[in-house]
C-alpha cells in the first residue's frame, strides 16, 4: 500500500522514505577511505575521477544527511546508530575545514571563486554535526568554523540572493548561542540586510524577482534563527513570507516551474515544519507539498552538485513533524496579482492558473491536482544554431482585468554558451592571477552571461490569457521582424528555460507533455505573416469532483 498523505504520520513516512533512499548516492559520491588523503570528500570527481583540478565545497554540505541518518530514529531505517556513518559524517566536516582557502572560503565551479552558497550551505551542514557530535572543542573544526563564518559575515556577494544571506544568519544565530556578543553582532548585521530585500507582498528578492522554491529555504533558516534569537524580529517577515507562499503552491503539490526568477521547482519543508509552531498555515502549505511524494510526481535533484540538499531537508522536517495537522488548505475561487513579483495567481472553479507574466506571460494551469498545461511560449531554433525564447525577464503587461491578461516581449537569445577548452585555458588563466584576488568581478560577469543578463532578438511575442465560457482561452502571436528565413525549427512547450541557475532544468514527470511542433506550420506562412497559435484549455472530466 503506498503511503498517503490522510494520517497524520502519513506525511511524516514519506518524508523518511523520500530521503532515506538518498543515501546511497550521497554515500557513494563520498571518499570513505579513512587512510585517503581525501578521505571525508563528496566531490566525486575530484577525489575518484580526478576530472576536477579542485574540489567542489558545496558538496561538503552532503555530509548533514549523513549525520541525520545516524541519529534520527526513523523506523525501519537500516542507517540509524551505524557507527561508520557517524565516523564518514565527521571526516566530512574534517574534509572541508582541509580544502578551505586560509580565509575559510571555498570554492564551487572554478578555482579561487570563494563562493558564498558554497560556504555557507557547508557551513550550516558542519555547525549541524558539531551540535549533533559536539565538535565544539575539536582542535580541527573549532577554528575552521570561526574562521569561515567571519569570512560569510564580512563578505558580500554579488546579485542577491537571500536563501544565501538567511543562511549566513542561521550559521551565525548558533555561533552566537553558542559563544556570545560578538557573533552576534554579525548576526543582527545581517539579518537588517536582509530584512531590506523583502517585498511588501512578502517574498524574498532572488537575482532581482521571486522563486517560491527557494523562498522556502529563506522560510527556514530565518525560523531557524527566530528560533534562537526571537529578539531579532524575524517572525513576522517570515509570516509574510509564508502568506505568499500560500499562493504559490499548487494543488499537486508543485511548486515554481518556469515561470520563476530562478526556474526551479525547490521545496525545502523543513521550516515549514519549524514554523508550524506558531503559523499553522505554513503546515498547509507543507501537507500540498507532500502530495508529489505519495503521488510519486516529485521532481528528481540527484545530480552530484544538488542531490543531497532536498534531503536534508526532508530529514530535518522528520525531526520537526507536528503530529497535529490543521485542516488541508483550500483553494477557492479568488484572483491575486502581485505587481512587484510579477505574478497572476487565479482559481476558477476546479482551475488554476499560475502565471509569471515577467516571464513572457510563461504559466501552468492546473485541473484540480492535475497539471492540464504548462507552456513557456514559442522556442525558435534559428540556422546559425541559436536558439530564441519568450521565456526570459523584460515582458510588459498591456492589458490586465479579472477576465483578461495581455502580455507583450521581444524573444531574446537563450543562455547557451558552453565551455570550450579554449574557454577553460582562458578562465582558469584568470583565476590563477587577478581572478584569485578579484573573484567577485569574475562572478558578476558569470552572472550576467548566464542569469540576469539579456539581448533581444529580432521576434515580438503577444500572449492574451482569456476567461471565455468556464475556459482559459490562450492566444500567442509571434512575428519576425525580418522574416521568417533565419528560423530552422520552432515549436512550444511548458518547459523551455533561457537562464543558467543550479536548481533549474531538473527532471520533474511533468515533462511528458509532449513537444509542440510548429515548424511546418511556419513554412506555410508568408515572410511577414505573424504565426498564431491559439489554445482552449478546460476540465477533462467536468464531472470529477
Amino acid at each position: 500500500m503506498p503511503v498517503t498523505t490522510n494520517s497524520p504520520e502519513g506525511g511524516r513516512a514519506l518524508l523518511a522514505a523520500e530521503a532515506l533512499s538518498h543515501i546511497p548516492k550521497l554515500l557513494m559520491l563520498q571518499d570513505r577511505s579513512p587512510i585517503s588523503p581525501t578521505f571525508g570528500c563528496f566531490d566525486r570527481g575530484y577525489w575518484h575521477m580526478r576530472t576536477s583540478d579542485f574540489p567542489c565545497g558545496i558538496t561538503q554540505t552532503f555530509l548533514l544527511p549523513l549525520a541525520l541518518a545516524y541519529s534520527l530514529p526513523i523506523p525501519g531505517s537500516p542507517y540509524y546508530q551505524q557507527s561508520e556513518l557517524r565516523r564518514w559524517a565527521i571526516a566530512g566536516v574534517r574534509f572541508a575545514a582541509r580544502s578551505a582557502h586560509p580565509d575559510g572560503s571555498c570554492d564551487d565551479y572554478y578555482p579561487f571563486e570563494r563562493a558564498s552558497g558554497a560556504a555557507a550551505f557547508s557551513l550550516f551542514a558542519c555547525l549541524e554535526a558539531a551540535e549533533m557530535f559536539d565538535l565544539w572543542e575539536d582542535a580541527e573544526i573549532a577554528p575552521f568554523l570561526a574562521k569561515r563564518a567571519r569570512w560569510l559575515a564580512g563578505h558580500e556577494e554579488s546579485g542577491r540572493l537571500s536563501n544565501h544571506e538567511a543562511l549566513i544568519i542561521a550559521c551565525l544565530a548558533r555561533l552566537a548561542e553558542k559563544f556570545g556578543d560578538e557573533w552576534q553582532g554579525l548576526m543582527e548585521a545581517r539579518a537588517k540586510r536582509l530584512m531590506g530585500w523583502q517585498s511588501a507582498e512578502g517574498w524574498f528578492d532572488e537575482y532581482g524577482g521571486m522563486d517560491p522554491g527557494y523562498l522556502t529555504l529563506t522560510i527556514a533558516m530565518l525560523t531557524d534563527a527566530d528560533r534562537r534569537f526571537p529578539a531579532l524580529g524575524l517572525k513576522e517577515p517570515v509570516r509574510a513570507a509564508i502568506r505568499f507562499l500560500a499562493h504559490c503552491i499548487a494543488p499537486d503539490g508543485s511548486l515554481g516551474g518556469e515561470w520563476t526568477s530562478r526556474a526551479t521547482v525547490n521545496f525545502f519543508p523543513h521550516g515549514l515544519e519549524m514554523a508550524g509552531a506558531w503559523e499553522p498555515l505554513a503546515l498547509q502549505i507543507a501537507d500540498v507539498g507532500y502530495r508529489r511524494f505519495a503521488a510519486q510526481t516529485q521532481p528528481c535533484h540527484a545530480d552530484d552538485r544538488i542531490g543531497g540538499h532536498h534531503v536534508w531537508s526532508q530529514l530535518l522536517a522528520w525531526r520537526e513533524w507536528h503530529a497535529a495537522r490543521p485542516e488541508p488548505l483550500a483553494f477557492r475561487d479568488a484572483l491575486h496579482d502581485f505587481a512587484e513579483a510579477k505574478l497572476r495567481v487565479q482559481q476558477r472553479g476546479a482551475l488554476r492558473l499560475i502565471c509569471g507574466w515577467s516571464r513572457g506571460g510563461a504559466f501552468r494551469l492546473f485541473d484540480g491536482e492535475r497539471l492540464l498545461r504548462a507552456d513557456t511560449g514559442p522556442s525558435l531554433r534559428l540556422t546559425d544554431g541559436r536558439v530564441v525564447i519568450a521565456n526570459l525577464d523584460g515582458a510588459e503587461v498591456v492589458e490586465r482585468s479579472a477576465d483578461r491578461l495581455v502580455i507583450e516581449v521581444p524573444l531574446a537569445y537563450a543562455k547557451s554558451a558552453l565551455l570550450t577548452p579554449a574557454k577553460s585555458i582562458v578562465l582558469r588563466a584568470i583565476m590563477l592571477t587577478a581572478g584569485r584576488f578579484f573573484p567577485d568581478l569574475v562572478r558578476r560577469a558569470l552572472q550576467k552571461l548566464l542569469v540576469t543578463g539579456r539581448k533581444d532578438a529580432p521576434f515580438h511575442f503577444r500572449r492574451v490569457l482569456a476567461w471565455e465560457e468556464g475556459a482559459l482561452v490562450v492566444e500567442d502571436e509571434l512575428r519576425a521582424d525580418n522574416g521568417w528565413a533565419s528560423v530552422a525549427e520552432a515549436g512550444q512547450s511548458g518547459f523551455q528555460v533561457g537562464l543558467t541557475t543550479v536548481m533549474a532544468r531538473v527532471w520533474e514527470p511533468a515533462q511528458f507533455q509532449e513537444w509542440q511542433d510548429l515548424t511546418e506550420r511556419l513554412a506555410a506562412l508568408g515572410d511577414r505573416e505573424p504565426l498564431v497559435v491559439r489554445q482552449v484549455l478546460r476540465r477533462q472530466d467536468p464531472a470529477t469532483p
